[in-house]
C-alpha cells in the first residue's frame, strides 16, 4: 500500500536542498523546499508537514523564535523536526536546535544511506502516529482529546438541552436465533457503519451500541447550530436507508430488519468514566426517556418527543400519537411520530433531500455530497458500456483515491476537496452516450443533476470547468484543474502502470482502434514523452520517476521487438 508524506526542506544552500531532494525522492516522499523560514511560512500554513528539514548553521535559524513561525509549527499535530549541520559538535546551535524539539539531525556533506535511514524510521513514526490519532477520533469526541492533549482531564459537563438518539432492531433476539455468529456480526457491522456515515455527515457523536442498539448525541459535545434539527435529519436518513434495505430485501425474497428510533432532548452530564479502559458516556434521565421513546415506537417509525417537537415543528411534518407512559420514573410524557420534511425546508418538494437553505442553518456544508456520490456511481456502475475495460467505475474510484491524495499534500480546504471530488466523480460519466468528446455530454449531466444537492451555480460552473479541463489538448488554468489532469493519468508514473495501459489498447480496439505492438509502444512513448507532463509540484515530486522509468521500459521493449523483427 503505497503511503505519501509532505517533506520540507528549510535551507540556504540551494546545494543542500538539491542533494536532499535526490536523496529522498521516490518512495511517497513529497519534497518541499525554502531558502528561508519566511519564504516557509506559506508552505507550513497550507500544508500538513510530517517531517521538517532545518539548516542550523545559517543566521536564518534564529527566526525560529518568530510568533508566525511558532504558530505555524503549532498547528501542525504531527510533524518531526530534524537538524541539518556541519558542524555537530559546536555548541549553542545546537543546544537550541533540540530545545526547538528537533529529534535528531543529519551532517553535511551527507550520507545517503544514512539519511534515508533515519527519514524511514520518522516516517513509520508519523505514519503511526497518524493512525493512533484517527483510532482516537473514533473513540473519543473532539473535544474530548483536546481538553486531555491541553490539561490531560476531562472534566465532567452538564448539558441542559441534550439531544439522544436511539436506534434498536425489531425483534432482534428472534430473528439472530437462525443467523450464524460471523453472519450476524458483518450484517451489524454493515447497518451501524451505515448509522455512523449518517451521523458523522450531521454533525452527531455516536456514543456507544448495546447489543443491536445504537446512541448518538447532539449539542453535547459539538457547537453547531440547531442540533435537534440535524439530529431529526440523521434520524430521517437512518429510517429512508432502513427501508430501501427492507424493499430490496422483498424484492428478491429475503428476510429484513426493520427498526424504531426515538429522539429526546433534556438535561445530561457527559464524562469520562474508567481507570484502566476508559469511556466517554452521558447519564441521566433525559437517556431513560430516548429509550423509551424507542421502545415504544412503531417498525420503521421515529418517536420524538415534545421536547423535540418544539424546536423542529417548523421545519418538519409530524404525527401526535398523545401521552406515552414512561416506565421506572413514572409519569407520562407527549409524544409524536416525525414523518418527514416540510416541502419549503426540502430541495424541489424531495422530502429525502433537506434544502441548501436549511443545510446552511444546520451549520452543514451546503452540498448533500455523500448522496450526489451514491447517485453517480450507481449510474455509472448500471449505465457504463460493457466496450469500456479502462474507463469503467474502477478507474473513476482510482481518479478519486489520487485526487483526494493530492488534495491532501497540497493542503485543499473541505469545500475545495468536495468540487475536485464532485468535478473527478462525473469527468468520465459522458462515456455512458459517447466515446469521443464525452466530456461535453458530463458537463451536461453535471448541470442538470448538482443543482439538487444544494450545489450553487457558481459552484456548477466550477464541477463544469474541472471536468473540461481533461478535454485533449485543454490546459488547466489553476490547482483544482491541475489535480484533476494529474489524478487522471497518476498511473503513468505508478509500477502498475503496463496493467491500466493494456485495459486501454483492450478498449480501444472495442471502438475501432488496432493497432500493431509496434504502432502501441509508438503511441504510448509519443504520449508520454511529447503530450503528457504532470502540473502540479505533488505529482512531479511523487510520479515523475516512475514515468520517466515507464518511458525508458518501454523503449528497451521497443527496441527488443525491432530486433525480433529484424
Amino acid at each position: 500500500m503505497e503511503r505519501f508524506i509532505n517533506i520540507l526542506i528549510i535551507d540556504e544552500n540551494s546545494k543542500n536542498r538539491k542533494g536532499l531532494k535526490e536523496i529522498l525522492s521516490g518512495g511517497g516522499n513529497n519534497i518541499l523546499q525554502a531558502n528561508t523560514i519566511e519564504d516557509a511560512l506559506p508552505i507550513l500554513t497550507q500544508k500538513e508537514i510530517g517531517i521538517l528539514l532545518i539548516n542550523i548553521d545559517t543566521n536564518n535559524f534564529e527566526e525560529i523564535d518568530s510568533l508566525p513561525f511558532r504558530k505555524a509549527i503549532g498547528n501542525l499535530k504531527n510533524i518531526y523536526k530534524i537538524a541539518i549541520t556541519a558542524f555537530p559538535s559546536s555548541g549553542a546551535k545546537m543546544v537550541k536546535g533540540l530545545n526547538e524539539g528537533a529529534v535528531d539531525y543529519i551532517t553535511a556533506p551527507f550520507n545517503p544511506n544514512l539519511i534515508r535511514a533515519k527519514i524511514e524510521v520518522f516516517k513509520s513514526l508519523y505514519y503511526k502516529d497518524q493512525r493512533i490519532n484517527q483510532l482516537l477520533n473514533n473513540i473519543f469526541p473532539a473535544k474530548v482529546l483536546e481538553d486531555l492533549s491541553t490539561s490531560s482531564k476531562f472534566s465532567p459537563k452538564r448539558v441542559e438541552n441534550g439531544i439522544v438518539l436511539f436506534t434498536d432492531f425489531v425483534d432482534f433476539s428472534m430473528k439472530s436465533r437462525d443467523i450464524k455468529p460471523i453472519r450476524l456480526l458483518k450484517k451489524l457491522e454493515y447497518y451501524f457503519t451505515s448509522f455512523d456515515e449518517i451521523i458523522q455527515r450531521y454533525k452527531l457523536e455516536k456514543i456507544k451500541t448495546i447489543g443491536d442498539s445504537y446512541m448518538a448525541l447532539a449539542g453535547v459535545t459539538e457547537n453547531y447550530p440547531e442540533p435537534a434539527v440535524r439530529a431529526c435529519l440523521a434520524a430521517i436518513e437512518i429510517r429512508n436507508f432502513m427501508q430501501n434495505e427492507r424493499n430490496i430485501a422483498r424484492a428478491v425474497n429475503r428476510d429484513y430488519w426493520e427498526i424504531r428510533i426515538g429522539l429526546h432532548m433534556g438535561p445530561l452530564v457527559a464524562g469520562i468514566i474508567g481507570k484502566y479502559k476508559i469511556s466517554f458516556d452521558v447519564w441521566g434521565d433525559t437517556v431513560n426517556i430516548a429509550a423509551r421513546a424507542e421502545q415504544v415506537s412503531k417498525p420503521g417509525f421515529i418517536t420524538i418527543t415534545e421536547s423535540i417537537e418544539k424546536q423542529v415543528e417548523k421545519y418538519f411534518n409530524y404525527q401526535n400519537r398523545g401521552e406515552v407512559s414512561i416506565h421506572k420514573r413514572g409519569g407520562h410524557m407527549i409524544m409524536s411520530y416525525l414523518t418527514s420534511l416540510k416541502p419549503e425546508y426540502s430541495h424541489d418538494g424531495d422530502e429525502k433531500i433537506a434544502s441548501r437553505e436549511l443545510r446552511i442553518l444546520c451549520g452543514l456544508s451546503s452540498i448533500d455530497f455523500n448522496q450526489m456520490r451514491k447517485e453517480i456511481v450507481n449510474r455509472l456502475r448500471s449505465l457504463m458500456p460493457d466496450e469500456l475495460i479502462y474507463h469503467d467505475l474502477n478507474h473513476t474510484m482510482n481518479v478519486e483515491k489520487a485526487a483526494i491524495r493530492f488534495a491532501k499534500l497540497e493542503g485543499l480546504d473541505e469545500d475545495s476537496m468536495l468540487i475536485l471530488r464532485t468535478a473527478v466523480l462525473y469527468h468520465d460519466s459522458g462515456f455512458i452516450l459517447r466515446y469521443e468528446e464525452n466530456e461535453d455530454f458530463a458537463v451536461q449531466l453535471a448541470k442538470n443533476n448538482l443543482s439538487k444537492y444544494g450545489y450553487s451555480p457558481e459552484q456548477i460552473l466550477q464541477v463544469e470547468e474541472i471536468i473540461s479541463s481533461t478535454k485533449h489538448g485543454a490546459k488547466p488554468k489553476n490547482l483544482l484543474e491541475q489535480i484533476m489532469c494529474d489524478a487522471d493519468h497518476d498511473y503513468l508514473g505508478r509500477p502498475d502502470y503496463f496493467i491500466v495501459s493494456a485495459k486501454l489498447r483492450i478498449e480501444m480496439e472495442n471502438y475501432g482502434k488496432s493497432m500493431s505492438d509496434e504502432e502501441w509502444l509508438k503511441f504510448q512513448l509519443h504520449y508520454l514523452e511529447n503530450v503528457h507532463r504532470f502540473h502540479t509540484e505533488t505529482s512531479q515530486n511523487i510520479r515523475l520517476q516512475g514515468k520517466k522509468l515507464r518511458i525508458e521500459e518501454l523503449k528497451h521493449q521497443l527496441d527488443v521487438l525491432s530486433k525480433n523483427q529484424a
